[in-house]
């Protein structure tokens, strides 16, 4: 029996299998709504026989967008369009997650099919904060160090986009601590130079995504899910590194956090990452074991055996897929063929079973 297409219950949240669509912005949003583009992409692969949608990064507040086209939930006026779309994919057996974002020093930025920089101000660029006042590259705009009522502005708008996404019918979270944006910033010694009671140390460089993870808990349902998506390396000597990714899932574990997605990179520019098939499995595996939490695995997983794998060895509990199901919206109804699974399938796609 395949464990890939075995069921995962958290919480009160039950997945009818263990494929999840990563999440990967589109840069086609307006003003931070979703329109037509997000409810084809999301509903196509919702329709497709995937357990969890986890919809792309999206902002917390304004200035927390990475560009003109992410999605945001700092409004409440925008809960409509994301009814709608949080409707109908559940309507088709799949859960609807959202992943919650702050792009730090990566924000003001171009969309991300164009060349990766900052805006001009001509481009109606906007001011960028940070733990520290450094530039992710040259090609960016240095960002002003944040004050302490700045970071506690941060708290209290995660805070608030999570009690919206619940209402909005997202029936898990995900915050986004990685790649380089705002709470990987910080927690990061590359990037986190400072030298209050938000850096230096450890315990002081996590102290933001604690605050950020603990108040998030305190307003969503018990029931709820909650995730949290990780760089566990940054890929470069004396960063932030997998041993600390286990630390601070631990740490995570005692605030409510469930699930470990776990990714790498993003956080410094020059960075060498030795890309192959799975190779981010590895962190899934250790956190798994060492933090003794359930994770994600992500990165270049394509084939429904490899995934199989991932799952049956116990490397990881989720599989996530992005550029694949780009290319493949109906790679889980593939996989379950592939794999002899009596896979549910949409009424008007039955004749294709």
């Amino acid at each position: 029996m395949s464990k890939l297409f075995s069921p995962l219950k958290i919480r009160n949240v039950v997945f009818k299998n263990r494929i999840a669509v990563s999440p990967m912005c589109q840069y086609s949003a307006v003003d931070g709504f979703p329109g037509e583009w997000h409810f084809v992409h999301y509903g196509s692969r919702a329709v497709a026989g995937t357990g969890l949608i986890i919809q792309e990064a999206t902002a917390v507040s304004p200035e927390g967008r990475i560009s003109y086209g992410d999605l945001g939930i700092w409004t409440d006026d925008q809960l409509v369009a994301y009814k709608k779309l949080t409707n109908y994919i559940s309507s088709h057996n799949c859960i609807p997650g959202i992943q919650l974002a702050h792009a730090g020093r990566k924000a003001s930025a171009t969309k991300g099919w164009e060349e990766a920089r900052s805006l001009s101000k001509e481009e109606g660029a906007w001011k960028t904060y940070a733990p520290s006042a450094i530039a992710f590259s040259d090609k960016y705009s240095a960002p002003d160090e944040m004050s302490e009522d700045d970071i506690k502005k941060i708290v209290v708008d995660f805070k608030q986009a999570s009690l919206r996404a619940v209402l909005a019918g997202y029936k898990t979270i995900e915050l986004h601590f990685a790649h380089g944006y705002l709470v990987h910033e910080f927690l990061s010694p590359l990037s986190n130079l400072r030298i209050d009671k938000y850096g230096v140390s450890f315990e002081n460089r996590c102290r933001l995504a604690l605050e950020i993870t603990r108040a998030v808990r305190s307003v969503i349902a018990d029931v709820v899910p909650l995730f949290v998506r990780l760089s566990c390396t940054d890929w470069v000597e004396g960063g932030w590194n997998i041993n600390d990714s286990v630390r601070l899932a631990k740490l995570l574990k005692e605030e409510g956090v469930d699930l470990i997605d776990c990714s790498s990179g993003g956080n410094i520019s020059s960075a060498k990452i030795p890309i192959a098939p799975g190779y981010q499995v590895p962190f899934a595996s250790q956190i798994k074991k060492e933090a003794e939490m359930l994770t994600c695995a992500v990165g270049l997983i394509t084939k429904a055996a490899q995934a199989e794998e991932i799952i049956s060895e116990n490397k990881a509990d989720i599989v996530l897929l992005g550029r694949e199901m780009l290319r493949n919206p109906y790679w889980s109804l593939n996989a379950a063929k592939e794999l002899n699974v009596d896979a549910e399938y949409p009424l008007q796609y039955l004749r294709a079973k």
